[in-house]
C-alpha cells in the first residue's frame, strides 16, 4: 500500500514541476532604455569598485611587506631583496558613462514646424 502512494506523490510531484518550468520558461519583455542605462551605471560602477579594491589591497601589501622587512632587519635576520612590482594604479574618482550623463539631460520638447499661411481665394 505504501508503494502506491510514493508513485503517487512521485507523479504529482514530476508535475508539479513541468507546470513549474512551463511558468519559468515565458519570454520576458526586452528591458526600456532607462533599464538598459541604470545596468550600464551598474555595471561600470562595480568594474570601478574592482578597480578601486585591487589599489587598496595593493597598497596594503606594500605596507606589510615594507613592516616584515623592517621588524626582521631589527632582529637581525637575513633580508630577502624586493622583488620588483609594478606599481598601484589609483582609479581615480566614480565617473558615471557618457550614456547616462546623456540621457540624464532633459531632452527639449520639439517645436512643430509652421505651415505657410494658405492665401484667401
Amino acid at each position: 500500500m505504501a508503494r502506491s502512494t510514493n508513485f503517487k506523490f512521485k507523479l504529482s510531484l514530476a508535475a508539479l514541476i513541468c507546470v513549474a518550468a512551463t511558468a519559468a520558461s515565458a519570454k520576458l519583455p526586452a528591458p526600456s532604455d532607462e533599464a538598459k542605462l541604470k545596468a550600464a551605471a551598474a555595471a561600470a560602477k562595480t568594474a570601478w569598485s574592482d578597480k578601486l579594491a585591487a589599489y587598496q589591497l595593493c597598497q596594503v601589501m606594500n605596507r606589510v611587506a615594507d613592516g616584515y622587512r623592517k621588524s626582521a632587519k631589527a632582529a637581525g635576520r637575513e633580508v630577502q631583496p624586493a622583488v620588483e612590482t609594478p606599481a598601484c594604479a589609483d582609479p581615480g574618482p566614480f565617473v558615471a558613462p557618457e550614456a547616462l550623463a546623456a540621457a540624464a539631460a532633459p531632452v527639449p520638447a520639439p517645436v512643430p514646424a509652421a505651415t505657410p499661411a494658405q492665401p484667401k481665394k
